[in-house]
């Protein structure tokens, strides 16, 4: 009998940041569950959700992955220790997994309707001053590696200020980081008063 004949349960693999592998073929016995890796990551406070055929579900959390690489035909795979959750623990543990969310207008709708508008003000200065300094950039004749890499300085910069609150030490070291010449000083000098730096 192969490995995966024993893979009878239908497993999700919840992380601690919120990311979901569903759909997962596993062996869920009463503190272990034997699961191929198939470049999987387990680690130690995963929770796996058990999927049972009568509509039923059941919650571990790992306490240790016990990953084995492939061998005597075998291929990689876990032999999780695991601790089996009560219902109540299970929910309150799903529920407080963290997202982390970044950008303009940023967020998550969990079970509910957000009928809400934000507005993010971004000093029409800032991106006046990126377009020059785009364009400044241009003429200076640098290589094109050169130029690439001044670019993606100033996409950064221009990102940090359309997030709504630059970083103070973000745009200063990007800024630092530009190609020399008096205009692009004075630039550089005009976007840092922006965002409350001195260069």
């Amino acid at each position: 009998m192969a490995f995966d004949d024993w893979m009878n349960d239908t497993i999700e693999l919840l992380k601690k940041d919120g990311t979901k592998k569903k759909g997962l073929k596993a062996s869920v016995q009463k503190r272990k569950i034997f699961m191929e890796a198939n470049g999987i990551l387990v680690e130690p406070q995963d929770l796996i959700i058990r999927k049972m055929s009568t509509g039923g579900e059941e919650t571990y959390r790992v306490i240790d992955p016990g990953f084995f690489e492939d061998i005597g035909g075998i291929s990689a795979h876990y032999q999780m220790e695991v601790h089996k959750l009560g219902l109540p623990e299970a929910k309150s543990t799903v529920q407080s997994i963290t997202y982390n969310i970044t950008g303009n207008n940023a967020r998550v709708n969990q079970n509910s309707i957000d009928n809400s508008t934000n507005v993010v003000q971004i000093d029409a200065r800032a991106i006046q001053y990126i377009e020059t300094l785009r364009k400044e950039i241009d003429r200076l004749g640098l290589s094109a590696s050169e130029k690439a890499e001044a670019n993606e300085i100033i996409d950064d910069v221009d990102s940090a200020f359309r997030s709504g609150n630059p970083k103070r030490s973000v745009v200063t070291a990007l800024l630092k980081a530009l190609p020399q010449s008096a205009n692009v000083a004075s630039i550089v000098s005009a976007l840092a008063s922006l965002a409350g730096v001195a260069l």
